[in-house]
């Protein structure tokens, strides 16, 4: 195996990628600043901020109207897609904290988009599985526990039309992802990568972006 031209990240450079990036507005950045004040032991669970201008990118360019968020936090990615949506667009977002997601709230209100956001604070698969069954999702985000993936997956599969994306999140999880041992951080996420890369409905790229990010389009 030959290890293609490879560049390392430093914080200037990472500097210099955000600032080549559409800018992140007043409402992104201020919930950005406030998910580390707020949660500093937690805020690593927010996506990274040059995730925020690429959701929204993907949003554009597949022509979402509906979208299945799973995994809310404090609210910047729902924030990102839903303010990508076209009109009559909707986002359904699904996280079991409250405490976390009234960030959200307050945020989505400020950028004008609260209406295009349908929060359900449930358990994810519990909130997947009452959705109709028929293909109707457009993109869905998941950034949630790695343990579930592959059962938030089977639910999400069939209800995406052909030809929508499915973007998820952390799949080089700091590196251990290497580590497939039994009870081991990464072994829940390499069987992820596993089940995503063999299933034959779905043609799937995993991407070096931040944490590892997989994209999945539905054939």
């Amino acid at each position: 195996m030959t290890k293609g031209n490879s560049t390392k990240i430093t914080d200037d450079l990472y500097a210099y990628v955000l600032a080549h990036n559409p800018p992140l507005d007043a409402v992104q950045r201020g919930l950005v600043v406030t998910t580390r004040e707020k949660f500093p032991e937690s805020a690593g669970m927010q996506s990274a901020e040059e995730q925020g201008p690429l959701l929204a990118f993907l949003v554009r360019l597949t022509g979402a109207r509906h979208i299945v968020e799973v995994g809310t936090f404090t609210g910047f990615s729902a924030l990102s897609m839903a303010q990508a949506l076209p009109q009559g667009g909707r986002l359904i977002a699904c996280d079991v904290s409250r405490e976390w997601t009234d960030y959200g709230r307050e945020a989505w209100e400020a950028a004008g988009v609260a209406d295009r956001i349908d929060l359900r604070i449930a358990p994810a698969l519990e909130t997947l599985r009452a959705m109709p069954t028929e293909p109707h999702v457009d993109m869905a985000y998941v950034d949630a526990d790695k343990e579930s993936q592959i059962l938030y997956w089977e639910e999400l599969v069939p209800r995406l039309r052909p030809g929508g994306l499915i973007v998820t999140d952390n799949t080089l999880f700091h590196g251990s992802v290497l580590d497939t041992s039994p009870g081991s951080r990464g072994a829940s996420v390499h069987a992820f990568n596993e089940h995503a890369a063999a299933d034959t409905r779905m043609e799937s790229v995993l991407l070096g972006i931040s944490d590892g990010l997989t994209l999945s389009r539905k054939r």
